[in-house]
């Protein structure tokens, strides 16, 4: 069977990273308010002449570096953002002439927080149709830009940065065959009130900022989140027990915890990097997922969830032997 192999995965963040304490210097906030509410204790943020383009095509060139091929191999490259450098074109078309591998596809994909995970999955399945042999999937956003810095229910939460991964079509067989064995994905437009931007080019002629209802926002994405891994797990025919490595979208680590109560999974066998980098969005999983594998933690032949929600709402995961 023509399955997914992921062969290589990469990250880039901004220069600057800013402590709870540094942060607590300009918003009315505190080191211990943030920590106990979130788990976070540093963010990244992005300079002037740091872009989500930029980031992401530092990304893209650790993660070709990484699989071990040119990037003229790649003909195709899905962005997930929601914060492009510009309204049009898509920021995906400025990493592929970065890259230098202009002619193939390349877009960028909009669902905020799961925006990776709908990149993952729109991948997945043109490269089992075979439009395309080698993709390099993107999350990647500059959140910075968009946030109210007088909201310190919003400004604490998030930060910038990018991750990338490398898929290739590949022929595998057998009982633990490597690749994406499956992938759900769900969007509630009805939620919409709950966590948005107060902004667009159609509507206020602006970015806008981000706007979120805290509460609601973690009632839905633990009841949605543990449902679609159920979803999934049924699909490739397995059990949460046989789940090597959880990689959720790095939102808040009570999210996280509850998540893995749900799925009874051990709390070290989920990968956390929200303490570090923060929300970082559609960023947020391929960076968990880079820093996991680099350090040695998932190793090749681990079966491996990685999941999300966000603002739309949308939700998904999916199920990768790596």
């Amino acid at each position: 069977m023509l399955r997914s192999v992921l062969i290589g995965t990469g990250s880039q963040l901004p220069r600057r990273a800013v402590s709870n304490e540094e942060l607590a210097k300009t918003v009315d906030t505190s080191d211990e308010w943030i920590v106990e509410r979130t788990g976070i204790r540093n963010r990244y943020i992005a300079g002037d002449d740091e872009t989500t383009s930029s980031l992401a095509i530092g990304a893209a060139k650790n993660a070709i570096e990484a699989a071990g091929i040119e990037a003229s191999a790649i003909d195709l490259i899905i962005l997930a953002t929601a914060t492009p450098d510009q309204t049009f074109p898509a920021t995906a078309t400025q990493v592929q002439d970065a890259l230098g591998c202009n002619g193939g596809m390349a877009f960028d994909v909009a669902a905020v927080c799961s925006g990776f995970l709908y990149a993952v999955g729109v991948a997945d399945a043109m490269i089992r149709a075979g439009s395309a042999k080698r993709a390099l999937v993107i999350g990647a956003e500059t959140f910075s830009r968009i946030l109210d810095w007088e909201d310190r229910a919003t400004c604490v939460l998030f930060g910038d940065g990018a991750g990338a991964i490398v898929l290739e079509g590949r022929e595998e067989s057998g009982e633990t065959p490597r690749g994406i064995l499956a992938t759900r994905l769900h969007a509630d437009g009805a939620h919409n009130q709950l966590l948005y931007v107060d902004g667009g080019p159609s509507t206020t002629k602006t970015v806008g900022h981000v706007r979120m209802k805290g509460p609601e926002v973690f009632k839905h994405a633990v009841v949605n989140l543990a449902s679609v891994l159920g979803e999934v797990l049924a699909d490739a025919g397995l059990g949460d027990s046989d789940i090597d490595w959880l990689v959720p979208h790095q939102a808040n680590k009570r999210i996280l915890d509850a998540t893995a109560r749900k799925l009874g999974m051990p709390k070290d066998k989920v990968v956390v990097t929200v303490d570090r980098h923060a929300n970082t969005s559609a960023a947020s999983v391929p960076l968990a997922l880079d820093t996991a594998i680099r350090d040695g933690r998932i190793k090749p032949g681990h079966l491996v969830m990685l999941e999300a929600m966000g603002g739309g709402f949308t939700w998904g995961a999916s199920l990768i032997r790596i």
